[in-house]
């Protein structure tokens, strides 16, 4: 039996890419996921897979830039499985590009989703865990919050922020709760396709074409980090690409 078995684990950005990838591994190893994302469509694809191949699923529409839609997820789960004992906060978004752009309003969902999205998540999940006595929160950062590189700049602030607020919660989280921050470097999603700026939308699919992971690598990280027993922290888990992709 897995450290994962068993367990009830909602995941945001469960759509595609890094979401999609952890809910088939984590059900396959025995988790019941609990869905998040904003396109039904994909969702209903993705819990038709998981329950065919029998697993335990359900899912909701959810745009964590609402504070109400996380709350939701955080209910579904323990209204269907009656706990919640992991959230992963994967959603996010990268439309980098030169300041100089003055493009506000992608900043402005960098910060919507990639930090509020977080703290909308701790706020629906934190009472639980609380109540509960445990609960496990996995963030998901990037190697953007480490090195700050140009066209990026508010793209990596958000991925510091996010490993900023994460290390504060596990501070203040005591013995019982868990905090896990998941930081991969390239990893082959469709995050180009969110890139407003054309000469920085082709240089990053270029370079996601030439060292990107799969999105199937940060999902066994985050596999691992959730089979630890619990006196085993595992605090933060970087994962870079090899120069041959």
């Amino acid at each position: 039996m897995s450290g994962i078995e068993g367990k009830v684990v909602a995941i945001t950005g469960a759509s595609s890419g890094i979401g999609e990838a952890t809910a088939l591994l984590l059900a396959e190893r025995g988790a019941k996921v609990v869905l998040g994302a904003r396109r039904v469509e994909r969702l209903e694809s993705l819990a038709d897979r998981i329950v065919a191949a029998g697993g335990e699923v359900t899912h909701a529409r959810t745009d964590v830039q609402r504070r109400e839609d996380l709350s939701n997820l955080v209910k579904l789960a323990c209204e269907r499985y009656g706990k919640l004992d992991v959230l992963v906060s994967n959603a996010g978004v990268m439309p980098v590009s030169p300041l100089d752009d003055l493009r506000v309003e992608d900043w402005e969902a960098m910060i919507d989703i990639n930090i509020k999205g977080v703290l909308y998540g701790i706020a629906a999940a934190l009472p639980v865990f609380r109540a509960q006595g445990s609960g496990h929160f996995v963030n998901v950062a990037s190697t953007a919050g480490h090195r700050i590189v140009p066209t990026q700049s508010v793209y990596c602030g958000t991925k510091f922020a996010v490993r900023a607020i994460s290390e504060g919660l596990r501070q203040e989280a005591g013995d019982k709760l868990r905090v896990t921050i998941i930081s991969p470097g390239f990893v082959r999603t469709n995050f180009a396709d969110g890139v407003t700026n054309p000469e920085v939308k082709a240089q990053l699919a270029a370079m996601r074409d030439r060292l990107a992971m799969p999105p199937e690598a940060i999902a066994r990280a985050i596999a691992f980090a959730l089979e630890q027993p619990a006196d085993v922290d595992v605090n933060e888990i970087v994962i870079r690409p090899t120069a041959q992709g």
